[in-house]
């Protein structure tokens, strides 16, 4: 099957992008992801990095694999202004692009006929260098995929498959001398450009088994899980955001705070059941929302603050001390 035809296929399916590789092994990809987890620079990430051995190989993910399907789906819509007392989640997690492109990639296995593999937010499986190889888009200083359209505010999938498919060309770009990313990060994690150091990075925080450094919480600001500031500032993204600006704006990613951190630890966690909480545990999630309201809050939140200072669990109690101290100090 040819490119075109793929890419035919992909616009019937609605994928805002796709490319094919060969189903051969990331072996520099491998090599880096062990150099930085021997550096420490994963601070205690899993995912695609716990197992290079695995993740690099997409040969070894299907009998007889010979085309790794590459697609990106576009996520970004505008956003309303945040409210007195809210909190805010990082834009990929509004809804759940993820399943929809899980869908669309099934689809498209179907229409390629043979036998396939869908692999979406999974972690045997480095979706970003199979996009990479296949010209979906070209790695940024932000260490994030950034394709031409759409910039970095896409979700990746791949679709393994034993067909011969014609492969797709990389892209001959890059971010050049730009580095609004690095600069704009107020933690340094981009320091190294294309390297990211999760020990320093805001989102690693909000998802950490831990309590959050003194030294980062306030520049987490009003974020109550993950961190959207280097794909912000990027210029690549500006022109998704230009032709979507007269979108509805959402507030979807916004949550009130007080009612967040009252709700039954329960029926958080089936509320936000599509992020990442370690252990799946509530207490990581009221954590963040401590933050959050620390950094944004006012006198009339200082009695749900004491409430959760006195609290028995002491990453809760030692958050919410540290939350009313900020309040305290603004007024």
């Amino acid at each position: 099957m040819t490119a075109e035809e793929i890419r035919r296929l992909a616009k019937e399916l609605r994928l805002d992008a796709v490319g094919v590789a060969r189903a051969e092994a990331y072996v520099e990809t491998e090599r880096h992801i062990l150099d930085r987890r021997a550096r420490g620079l994963f601070a205690e990430m899993k995912f695609t990095m716990a197992q290079p051995e695995r993740s690099c190989h997409p040969e070894t993910l299907l009998d007889d694999a010979r085309s790794v399907v590459s697609a990106a789906l576009c996520y970004w819509t505008p956003e309303e202004p945040l409210a007195p007392g809210e909190g805010r989640l990082a834009r990929y997690t509004w809804s759940d692009a993820y399943a929809e492109l899980r869908d669309k990639l099934d689809a498209l296995g179907r229409r390629l006929g043979g036998g396939y593999r869908v692999l979406v937010d999974q972690n045997q499986h480095v979706d970003r260098e199979a996009a990479v190889r296949s010209g979906v888009g070209f790695y940024g200083k932000n260490t994030m995929l950034i394709t031409r359209r759409h910039g970095s505010w896409v979700v990746l999938g791949t679709l393994v498959s034993d067909r011969e498919l014609e492969a797709t060309p990389p892209l001959r770009t890059d971010c050049g001398d730009c580095r609004v990313c690095v600069d704009a990060c107020p933690t340094g994690a981009l320091d190294e450009p294309g390297t990211l150091d999760a020990t320093k990075c805001l989102s690693y925080w909000t998802q950490a088994p831990a309590a959050v450094p003194d030294d980062y919480r306030s520049a987490l600001g009003a974020q109550l899980y993950g961190c959207d500031i280097c794909q912000d500032v990027c210029p690549w993204n500006r022109g998704v955001q230009k032709r979507r600006a007269d979108d509805e704006p959402s507030d979807a990613g916004h949550v009130d705070l007080v009612s967040f951190l009252m709700a039954d630890a329960d029926e958080l966690m089936s509320v936000y059941d599509r992020l990442y909480v370690p252990h799946n545990d509530a207490r990581f999630l009221r954590r963040n929302a401590l933050v959050a309201l620390g950094n944004t809050g006012d006198a009339s939140h200082t009695a749900v603050l004491e409430r959760f200072a006195a609290d028995t669990d002491g990453l809760v109690a030692e958050h919410a001390r540290w939350a009313l101290a900020q309040v305290r100090e603004r007024e």
